[in-house]
């Protein structure tokens, strides 16, 4: 019995190790570790049972055939046992199997430079294997799993290569193959290595390079919202001077109108200063509207309100926004200026028979929850990503703006199309 013992410990070695490869390369479904004990205990006493007769007489080449047609059935009773597609596991029980056809002809060969080649067998592939997974899990693990994600573009390379060890170890007794061609396997081994290098660094190249495009395309948006800012900046702060300089002349003006009311009444002339307060009510201009304490945001919603009911666009506005906000009051009141700039544009292009409106609310509970709604036409549409689709070159950049700011205070925005309804939520 114990002629056998080194036959049976390189079957139940080499076993274990391949359930181990498959938990390394492979989503177990299970958390459980008792689940793969299990089923590693029942691979090895299946294939210990097939394998007993030719160990008995020593025909290694049934051995191999025996050990392929449980590889291929371990394939498909081990497939409910993980989480990765159908072909996502061909992709990686067809690596694991490359993996296995090399490991044994490495250490088949190169056993036979120690005292006990039997021996020397057991401890290569459990030094050959244990290599394999640790690179694996530590280098390659995160790589492999989107090599998994484009299979169809690697598939081809990897399949060939089984193909090729299969063609050798289809050719009479497995150990004169194996010795007779030495260096066509070892060749085909480097082959094998450089493949799957070149698919790593490929698809690592790939991720780079996609990195640095989405960053790139970060940057531009940056870009734009900056420049937008620049060029609305000037604006905006006109439209804050005018505002405040008015309100100063306007005290200029009631200081002089009281102390002249002053004078009248201390005169005793009634009658005048009475004459002067009504010719004041009729000459009061009229005082901008208050829709929130912060000033920009006013003055802004103020702007394009005005500018809406010149165009005879109803304006709901119902605004909650403190003077003290957590994100840059000016870059706020740039948003918004955008948002409704693009409601007026939308009402603007409505069929006839369609009534415009715009609806403006924002309400503040620790974070600004701000909401525009407006009628829209059938040809408003949303891409991908559930932006609004510029319709003409030269437009979109208020919409990649507005993308911008949420991203810069870790906000979201949201555009909605309901029937004929256009709504965008912004969370900041």
């Amino acid at each position: 019995m114990m002629q056998y013992f080194p036959d049976i410990l390189r079957s139940v070695t080499t076993d274990i190790m391949l359930v181990f490869l498959l938990w390394t390369m492979a989503m177990p479904k299970y958390k459980s570790r008792a689940v793969y004990i299990v089923a590693t205990a029942l691979i090895i006493a299946v294939n210990l049972s097939a394998n007993y007769y030719f160990y008995l007489s020593e025909d290694y080449t049934s051995v191999f055939y025996v050990n392929l047609a449980m590889l291929l059935f371990i394939g498909i009773v081990m497939k409910p046992l993980f989480t990765d597609k159908i072909m996502q596991w061909c992709f990686s029980y067809i690596t694991m199997l490359n993996i296995h056809a090399a490991i044994v002809f490495l250490s088949f060969t190169l056993s036979r430079a120690f005292p006990y080649p039997k021996y020397g067998h057991i401890v290569l592939r459990l030094i050959l294997f244990s290599i394999t997974i640790f690179v694996f899990h530590k280098w390659v693990s995160k790589l492999y799993r989107k090599v998994l994600d484009y299979w169809h573009i690697y598939m081809f390379p990897i399949v060939a290569l089984f193909a090729c060890f299969l063609s050798y170890f289809f050719g009479g007794d497995i150990k004169d193959t194996l010795m007779n061609n030495y260096v066509q396997l070892l060749l085909l081994i480097l082959l094998g290595l450089s493949v799957y290098v070149t698919i790593i660094h490929s698809l690592k190249t790939i991720t780079k390079q996609y990195e640095m495009r989405e960053e790139n395309q970060s940057i531009q948006t940056e870009r734009e919202y900056l420049q937008l800012a620049a060029d609305g900046m000037s604006e905006r702060l006109k439209l804050m001077e005018e505002v405040a300089a008015q309100n100063s002349r306007t005290a200029h003006d009631r200081r002089h109108f009281n102390n002249v009311l002053l004078e009248l009444l201390e005169q005793g002339q009634t009658s005048e200063a009475a004459t002067l307060l009504q010719s004041q009510n009729q000459s009061v201009p009229k005082i901008g509207r208050v829709f929130c304490e912060n000033p920009a945001v006013n003055a802004a919603v103020c702007h394009y309100t005005a500018i809406a009911e010149q165009r005879g666009i109803p304006a709901e506005v119902t605004l909650d926004i403190p003077a003290a906000l957590s994100v840059d009051g000016l870059e706020l009141s740039m948003v918004v200026s955008n948002l409704m700039e693009n409601a007026i544009h939308s009402c603007e292009s409505l069929p006839i028979g369609r009534e415009p409106y715009i609806r403006f609310i924002c309400r503040s509970a620790g974070r600004l929850l701000l909401e525009i709604e407006n009628p829209c036409t059938g040809d408003i549409a949303l891409d991908e990503e559930g932006y609004p689709i510029a319709g003409r070159e030269g437009h979109g950049i208020g919409t990649k703006s507005v993308a911008a700011f949420a991203k810069k205070y870790d906000g979201e925005v949201v555009y909605r199309i309901e029937n004929g309804v256009f709504r965008v939520r912004l969370l900041v």
